[in-house]
């Protein structure tokens, strides 16, 4: 016979954010009870995003070096690919992590409850799914239930060979010929890999460019790479019917020039949306906006008082370290303390081949707001470290307020990309100027030495590469 829980904080969704602030809560003294519709904990990100991708995308990296490697006096034969083997591997790593979570919850004694949480009211939800479990009520909520992969109006097609990002990361087959419907970072990450494997990878982008709203001098090694691994890129093209066929999917492309062409499979990558439906919001008083994101204050407070919204759910960027340090955020404000979301930046990262990664203030953002800045680069043509590592045409930059030599953001495109901007990030948080960059000493011979570089490059006293008077736009 099912009952009825009691709790002071209930969190729906276990990603990032859901975990983040049911375990801070719990640190806090506070009795918490964790809702996930998946049998593991981990959410989206774990299960069938962010972790399975970036293990499939260190193989496929692994694979693409083993070939540049000819060119250095080292070959290697042709790789030899076991999907068993390497799907295992993939979902090993899935495996121990969510065994870790589950134990943390264990740990802090996190009172973790399996089913689809509907609200009934303010204060109760309902849940679906759980034979023990029918209600849960509550003090406080937070709604962390994340997003999913957009559908296309037009291109739906009940067949295995039309797949989103989460059925590409199963790794069921490798189709000899792959369309990847959206040139954004999930459709070059999952198209990197699938390339690497064998495949015969085409993307097809409605702009003009990929990676649509960075900027472009940060996107064009990446594109140059990408033109190297695919069978084409095709840009300002829209995908116009999509057909099954005895030897596959038949694709419609419209654009400049009309075409017809068969894949064995097509990846659909345009991006996700919030699931803030299927859950019975219209019960309580939470309020959602124009494109179906809940509306949140800066402590992430909805519009019921009760209710909290963190990561994917509650708007841009929706990105898993922003939704785990929301997490954060609000289990303290629930714990009673003064805090709130007041972040100057969330670093963004495409995991490609080389990778890209940028916080703050961008180039194309300043043009576009017509905000004044002067930009300091250094190309990694200049740096020892990238040569050995065979990645010379990467670029950091950073963007400063011309005025108070103050960072505004920075932007690099490179091998480890991700782990650099880091830097960035803390000399937006703590206000930092030029020269405190460019007089910090880095280790030598690293990446890292390139921000120095391009802090110094502004400041004119760069001696790594031609000293040249910077520009004020």
């Amino acid at each position: 016979m099912s009952k009825k829980l009691e709790t002071q904080v209930l969190v729906i969704g276990a990603g990032p954010g859901g975990y983040a602030a049911a375990f801070r809560a719990a640190d806090l003294g506070l009795q918490t009870t964790l809702v996930s519709d998946e049998k593991k904990l981990g959410g989206v990100c774990l299960l069938c995003g962010c972790i399975p991708s970036k293990a499939l995308l260190h193989t496929a990296n692994v694979i693409n070096e083993a070939r540049e490697f000819a060119a250095h006096g080292v070959s290697f034969g042709r790789p030899k690919i076991n999907l068993d083997e390497l799907r295992a591997w993939k979902d090993g790593i899935i495996e121990q992590l969510a065994s870790g979570i589950g134990g943390l919850a264990k740990q802090r004694q996190v009172n973790v409850v399996h089913g689809k949480a509907v609200f009934i009211d303010s204060q109760r939800v309902h849940v679906e799914g759980n034979k023990k479990i029918s209600q849960i009520n509550y003090q406080h909520a937070i709604l962390a239930s994340g997003s999913r992969p957009v559908t296309v109006p037009g291109l739906e097609l009940d067949s295995p060979r039309l797949m989103d990002s989460t059925s590409a990361l199963a790794l069921e087959t490798i189709p000899k010929t792959l369309l990847v419907v959206g040139g954004g970072y999930i459709g070059l990450e999952l198209g990197t890999v699938y390339a690497a494997l064998g495949s015969k990878v085409t993307v097809v982008e409605l702009t003009d460019g990929l990676l649509p709203g960075v900027d472009r001098d940060l996107v064009r090694p990446v594109h140059e790479q990408a033109a190297s691994l695919f069978e084409a890129i095709i840009l300002k093209t829209k995908v116009e019917a999509l057909v099954e066929t005895r030897k596959g999917i038949q694709v419609k492309l419209g654009g400049e020039v009309e075409k017809q062409q068969t894949f064995e499979r097509v990846l659909i990558a345009v991006g996700r949306r919030p699931n803030s439906d299927g859950i019975a919001l219209e019960n309580t008083g939470v309020k959602l906006d124009r494109h179906g994101f809940v509306r949140v204050d800066a402590q992430r407070r909805t519009d019921d008082p009760n209710i909290f919204a963190i990561g994917d759910v509650a708007g841009e960027p929706m990105l898993a370290h922003k939704a785990h340090h929301e997490g954060h955020v609000v289990a303290e404000v629930i714990a009673g303390q003064n805090v709130a979301y007041e972040v100057v930046t969330v670093p963004a990262v495409v995991f490609t081949d080389p990778e890209i990664a940028w916080c703050g203030l961008t180039e194309t953002e300043a043009s576009t707001q017509g905000v004044s800045i002067a930009v300091g680069r250094f190309p990694w043509a200049a740096s020892g470290r990238a040569r050995a590592l065979g990645s010379p045409d990467g670029l950091t930059k950073i963007v400063f307020d011309p005025q108070t030599k103050r960072v505004l953001g920075v932007g690099i495109v490179g091998r480890g990309a991700g782990e650099l901007i880091a830097e960035g990030v803390v000399a937006l948080e703590m206000g930092a100027l030029a020269e405190d960059i460019a007089l910090s000493i880095h280790p030598h011979p690293t990446l890292s030495e390139t921000v120095a570089g391009a802090a110094q490059a502004f400041l004119g006293t760069v001696t790594d590469i031609l000293n040249v008077k910077r520009k004020t736009s």
